[in-house]
């Protein structure tokens, strides 16, 4: 495992320490920094050494989406990464304009937040399986956005992706071999420069391609 100092944002202190426990039994992982609040987090950020933070949505002032936005203001490199619960899917859309580069929800297991971090620290973007299951529901295409890099192929395809679809159910879905599927995908992600299912939902999302 990397080295990485973490810093935690989140009202609940209770979670903030068992978070704490789980990240600081991998060798590599400190937790440099706690607050409760976005303005307690800005407030003592200065003073850390920060590569990436774990940042709740939904706290009393400040929420998260503004203190990522104010903390990358003044720390463009730091890595944010949003804590989130089932059921606040509609703040996604202002996590990713404001800069955050993952997505995990409150209750994953270890696994996934190691490999969030992983990811967020090499330059990717992250949302846990269980979020792009729970999206799948509820994100729509937006027709009135064009994206000049996609074909309108293309389009319809990561809408399908970011459905959380597999490529096999994404030709089923549209009359069309895997195989073509396969293809259409890999021009996407060059086209795009991402790297993963993670990182082209969070294009869709910032490019206006969906909404939550």
């Amino acid at each position: 495992m990397r080295k990485c100092n973490i810093f935690l944002v989140d009202d609940h202190s209770l979670f903030r320490g068992g978070l704490k426990i789980l990240l600081e039994r991998n060798e590599g992982l400190k937790v440099v920094g706690e607050a409760g609040s976005g303005e307690e987090f800005l407030e003592m950020l200065p003073a850390v050494e920060a590569d990436l933070v774990f940042m709740d949505f939904s706290m009393p002032g400040m929420d998260g989406a503004e203190a990522t936005e104010k903390a990358l203001e003044h720390y463009p490199d730091l890595k944010i990464v949003t804590l989130s619960m089932f059921g606040e899917e509609g703040y996604y859309s202002r996590m990713v304009q404001a800069g955050a580069r993952g997505f995990l929800l409150k209750d994953s297991d270890i696994a996934d937040l190691l490999e969030a971090i992983d990811t967020v620290m090499d330059g990717g973007s992250y949302f846990s399986p269980q979020l792009l299951e729970s999206l799948s529901g509820s994100i729509r295409s937006r027709e009135d956005i064009s994206d000049d890099q996609l074909s309108e192929r293309e389009r319809e395809i990561l809408v399908a992706v970011c459905r959380g679809l597999s490529n096999q159910e994404i030709a089923d879905e549209l009359f069309i071999s895997k195989r073509t599927v396969d293809k259409h995908r890999a021009n996407i992600l060059e086209k795009t420069g991402c790297k993963n299912t993670a990182s082209l939902v969070v294009y869709a999302i910032r490019n206006g391609i969906v909404e939550l």
